[in-house]
């Protein structure tokens, strides 16, 4: 049964997550004053006790008044909720005593493998001048040097080390991501490389029981799994479809599953913890008549649930998911009038609260969004075909459950990932049973571990059910129409296509036409701002020099085509291309590429440009050209290039060591000539 109109009232805890979304966004985007916040919260309380004690007449006449105080109240508490969760604000925090002075860090994980380092996240807890100490708080991203004799370091070791922390900054290109803020969204706001000889193991260990606990019992399961399921590709997947750890999973697999549309199926979601819910809800489906068992059935569907979620290590997205599913089945066993939505709505309010933050986590849009749709859409979906026979009727669940996932969680994947996987329909259709099979087949595997020959069978027997399924989505991926690439969509447009799909959903079911004209008009606006953003795109003409740590790197834009001016390195599928480039040519619309360009001088719209990566020799007359783009590592000063070239403006691209870009910058200074840094700054835009 869709939702009626009626459920604005019979779930308030809409209205009230809806305030505190508002005043979470208007925090972090206007950074209003925390004093102003306090006052008005203070005299909106006031307001309240005054209301209390007023005749039943005049609370009738104020009862809107009353309603909207009620409103802002949550408003501001989510403002200041924003204000109070980020780190910058404590006096405590390491930026605002940091001068380069010896600290003090304790690793909050265990080293995490990269391709020439190790990285673990940690704690600052004080910091060392003289003979003085001082308590300080920040959690920074440690990258140590390949060395065996570091390996030692685990969750809980405590280090000291002198060598200057280094704050974390964007690229700057257009497009890229916003490393800077997901990383204070964890408290994270410096990184430091350390090699041995820089650091000092301070004896003794700071760790916390629980996290102990989860970080042994994700180390068991990965024992346990690669100790019976043999491959690579396949042990790397069940570690992450069964805990979420990811350090095993195959590259090339995972994009095979982000292009065909269930790459949710590797990534803990709501996914793992609805199947394991929907097991337990039917286990303990014994018991449900038996109203005095009613806690009883209450804790055995919880206890499994949460203990999953630690073993899960307890990320953002799993944990949002075991809140959710934990509000649910307090609504399904103790209160079964509780709205659904209202249940929904209260479990995101509270974690919300806990931490504001986790609005913008992928994880956490993406359950909620599913969740919710599931709930709305699967009925209705499922009622089209009702089959006779019942392996039918499971498996025609199954997708139905499949479909209406995808209807709101497809245009926020389309947001962030920036693809549309044209074919997901018929990846879920295997994907999603198979996946659910081995899930249970996991905790069956990890239950019966301590049985030999029983584990070995089980560990077989997924092997060939993961083969089975990597096979069939990688077979899917090779199709040349899988994925919809390289699309690029703002917020609103978001919006507008999300509501489009949930009226027209609605118009379907219930043919009224008040829902018709909504879905027409949502509808006519997405595709007039989709026009006129490819318009913009057949008018723009730009130069864009990226910052690429160590690469040089320059698109020249004209239309939808461009031309690539750079190493080339950089034109294989690499992890730097992705990372760097790729955002700004699906932001700018740009899907048409030439070949490399040698060109170290062109002129584009006018303006003549000349790249110089090598030293240059001394010419009798100046030449005239309007932007210097200095590159790589040339044996050249300034005043020489003033007294051979006329020009308007400098640009250091990123393949410059900072060293020398610090002493270029030195005598533009001396010499009065602009310049610009896209180390320092970001990337250097020029619109012509």
């Amino acid at each position: 049964m869709l939702p009626k109109v009626y459920l604005w009232n019979k779930a308030p805890a809409i209205r009230f997550l809806i305030c505190l979304i508002a005043g979470i966004v208007l925090q972090w985007h206007l950074q209003l004053s925390v004093k102003a916040l306090a006052f008005l919260f203070l005299l909106s309380i006031v307001f309240l006790s005054i209301y209390v004690f007023c005749s039943l007449t005049i609370k009738f006449r104020i009862r809107h008044i009353i309603g909207c105080v009620l409103h802002l109240i949550i408003i501001i508490t989510g403002s200041l909720l924003i204000w109070a969760k980020d780190i910058r604000h404590n006096d405590q925090w390491l930026g605002h005593h940091y001068q380069k002075q010896m600290l003090v860090a304790t690793l909050q994980e265990p080293l995490v493998e990269k391709a020439n380092s190790y990285k673990a996240v940690a704690a600052i807890t004080a910091l060392y001048q003289s003979d003085s100490s001082k308590k300080v708080k920040g959690n920074i991203i440690i990258y140590f040097k390949k060395d065996s004799s570091l390996l030692h370091l685990n969750y809980g070791s405590q280090i000291a080390f002198l060598k200057p922390l280094q704050e974390i900054k964007n690229s700057g290109n257009p497009g890229g991501f916003d490393y800077k803020r997901y990383s204070l969204f964890q408290g994270i706001t410096h990184q430091v490389y350390l090699t041995s000889n820089d650091i000092e193991l301070i004896p003794g260990k700071d760790t916390d029981p629980l996290q102990q606990l989860i970080f042994t019992s994700r180390d068991w399961v990965v024992k346990t799994l690669k100790k019976n399921i043999d491959g690579h590709k396949e042990a790397g997947l069940a570690e992450a479809l069964l805990i979420g750890y990811k350090g095993d999973l195959d590259k090339s697999l995972v994009e095979s599953y982000s292009n065909t549309g269930v790459v949710h199926v590797i990534a803990i979601s709501g996914l793992h913890l609805g199947i394991i819910y929907l097991i337990l809800v039917f286990l303990t489906k014994p018991i449900k008549r038996m109203k005095h068992l009613t806690w009883l059935r209450l804790l055995l569907i919880l206890v499994p649930l949460w203990a999953f979620t630690l073993m899960a290590g307890a990320q953002p997205s799993v944990l949002s998911s075991a809140v959710m599913f934990t509000f649910i089945a307090i609504g399904e066993v103790v209160a079964r009038r509780t709205s659904i939505y209202n249940t929904l709505a209260l479990s995101a309010f509270i974690l919300l609260c806990g931490d504001p933050f986790w609005l913008w986590d992928v994880g956490f849009q993406l359950s909620y969004a599913a969740v919710l749709s599931i709930v709305t859409f699967f009925k209705p979906i499922y009622n089209w075909y009702r089959p006779d026979n019942k392996i039918v009727d499971f498996f025609w669940k199954m997708n139905a459950v499949t479909i209406a996932a995808q209807l709101l969680t497809v245009p926020i994947s389309m947001y962030h990932f920036h693809q549309f996987p044209v074919i997901f329909f018929f990846t879920n259709f295997v994907a999603v049973p198979l996946s659910s099979l081995i899930l249970i087949g996991e905790i069956v595997l990890c239950v019966l571990s301590q049985a030999t020959a029983i584990a070995s069978l089980l560990g077989n027997g997924l092997h060939g059910l993961i083969y089975l399924m990597n096979s069939y989505i990688e077979e899917l991926d090779k199709l040349t129409f899988a994925v919809w690439p390289a699309m690029s969509v703002s917020i609103l447009q978001i919006f507008l296509l999300i509501t489009f799909i949930v009226s027209i959903c609605f118009w379907l079911i219930e043919k009224r036409k008040t829902i018709f004209w909504v879905s027409a008009t949502s509808l006519v606006w997405f595709v007039c701002l989709r026009s006129l953003s490819f318009h913009d795109a057949y008018q723009q003409k730009k130069l864009i020099v990226y910052n690429v740590p160590k690469y040089q790197a320059i698109d020249i834009i004209d239309g939808r085509d461009y031309h690539f001016i750079g190493d080339s390195v950089l034109l294989q599928d690499g992890f730097v291309r992705n990372f760097h480039l790729n955002p700004s040519r699906i932001l700018h619309r740009i899907d048409r590429n030439s070949e490399l360009v040698n060109a170290k001088c062109f002129l584009f719209c006018n303006k003549r440009f000349l790249i110089i990566d090598q030293p240059i020799k001394p010419a009798d007359k100046k030449t005239l050209v309007d932007i210097i783009i200095l590159s790589k590592n040339p044996k050249l000063y300034i005043s020489q290039l003033q007294s051979s070239l006329s020009f308007q403006q400098i640009v250091i691209d990123g393949s410059v060591p900072e060293w020398k870009a610090r002493l270029w910058k030195k005598d533009c200074d001396s010499l009065k000539i602009p310049y610009y840094d896209v180390a320092e700054k970001g990337a250097f835009v020029m619109n012509l």
